[in-house]
């Protein structure tokens, strides 16, 4: 991981790939700030998180509040939005179709 951090260099919300499982791709973000709202119609999605806190907004839900070696999943069709204050490393295990382009 240290390694994909390095990659990163500071970049918020640019996901790169760490491994694939399967069908399954593991990938490392830096996320630092607000996300926009969106949902997977098709996929859930987990996040792990690294190194920070992260908090993801879950529409008429109560705030999900990870903070380092947590995780969560977000279920297909759930309407969500990521945030972190200070910045937060997170794995996201996610179908390899899911593309992530980042903010």
């Amino acid at each position: 991981l240290e390694e994909k951090v390095k990659e990163i260099d500071g970049r918020t919300w640019y996901p790169v790939e760490v491994a694939r499982v399967n069908n399954q791709v593991v990938r490392l973000a830096l996320m630092k700030g607000e996300y926009h709202w969106h949902e997977h119609k098709n996929e859930d999605e987990l996040f792990y998180v690294v190194e920070g806190n992260l908090i993801i907004q879950v529409e008429n839900e109560h705030d999900i509040n990870l903070p380092k070696g947590e995780f969560t999943v977000i279920p297909k069709g759930k309407k969500h939005c990521p945030k972190s204050l200070d910045g937060a490393y997170v794995l996201m295990f996610e179908p390899y179709i899911l593309e992530s382009k980042g903010n």
